[in-house]
């Protein structure tokens, strides 16, 4: 595996997968005008993990929004467990707080092995936040408020993913994955 091809393998998800499916309406407007920064870490470790995230909070607070709208941390070495990843997640929000970026910077969480805890171990539902590598994404508050102001009924998007999911399937999501 090189940086590359992790990049890539993360940027044909998101365009076939989230864009493609409209998993996030969002998704499309930064992705056309190039303002997502993908990072490959190389964190064996949940330090260093730790480490290599407050760089990235800090780098995407004090770059304008023109040139860095969101970033993809991918961190294919470490945390590849779902359940430690998911552990993982509390240490991101006391991470945000201690760095006082709490109301301006939030941590979406995506993972191969993704599952929601209320949905059974093969729901169709965890290919929503299925990424191909464990990921950290990093997302400016400023930027959901204004994409939710544009878009209708911002509340519904999670429901009809999990129809637009449900309707594919697991062959079509492999499908689509595979092409």
């Amino acid at each position: 595996m090189t940086d590359q091809s992790i990049i890539e393998a993360t940027e044909k998800w998101l365009t076939r997968a989230v864009i493609g499916l409209n998993l996030c309406p969002f998704a499309k407007a930064v992705h056309t005008k190039k303002q997502i920064r993908y990072v490959v870490c190389h964190a064996d470790n949940k330090a260093d993990l730790e480490l290599a995230l407050a760089q990235e909070l800090a780098l995407l607070a004090s770059t304008p929004t023109h040139e860095i709208d969101t970033t993809l941390l991918i961190h294919p070495f470490v945390l590849t467990d779902f359940f430690d990843y998911n552990d993982f997640l509390s240490d991101t929000e006391s991470l945000l707080t201690r760095m006082e970026l709490d109301g301006e910077i939030q941590i979406a969480s995506f993972h191969p092995d993704y599952q929601f805890a209320d949905a059974p171990p093969d729901d169709i539902s965890h290919y929503t936040n299925r990424s191909p590598y464990p990921t950290l994404h990093l997302i400016r508050e400023a930027s959901i408020d204004r994409a939710v102001a544009a878009y209708p009924d911002a509340a519904v998007i999670y429901e009809r993913n999990i129809e637009t999911l449900n309707q594919l399937g697991l062959d079509g999501w492999r499908r689509i994955m595979s092409e």
